[in-house]
């Protein structure tokens, strides 16, 4: 079975993730609480945090989310994962979770990949 992204997840869909919150985070217009940054993704505090450690990842290149990656961004996500990892490691978090929201229904509100770093109390499961 080959994989068909939903006709709403379009090239026109990923340019437009520039123009999100995290968008201008990333050009400087909106300030964060910064915990790591580098060429290519920057990691923030949530400002609604829903756990003691609450940090996101976002990629400098804008996608909209996981729908718009293609093959020549694997390199960029694995980078994300990583450094989700390691933020993890400069907060103290021994046990963490990551979280990907990919569309309305599942809970993304901003349309601009980011991985959620979550931890400093126990997760519970199924989380939502």
């Amino acid at each position: 079975m080959e994989f068909m992204p939903q006709p709403s997840h379009s090239i026109a869909a990923t340019a437009m993730a520039g123009d999100t919150v995290f968008g201008r985070i990333l050009c400087g217009e909106i300030p964060c609480d910064e915990v790591y940054s580098d060429d290519r993704c920057l990691a923030f505090r949530d400002i609604e945090p829903q756990a003691p450690v609450h940090v996101l990842v976002i990629p400098r290149k804008p996608l909209a989310g996981l729908f718009a990656a293609e093959g020549e961004d694997a390199e960029l996500l694995g980078h994300l994962l990583l450094v989700a990892a390691k933020v993890a490691k400069q907060e103290g978090l021994e046990h963490f979770r990551t979280v990907i929201n990919t569309g309305a229904e599942a809970g993304q509100t901003v349309f601009h990949l980011h991985v959620h770093v979550i931890g400093g109390r126990p997760q519970a499961w199924p989380p939502g």
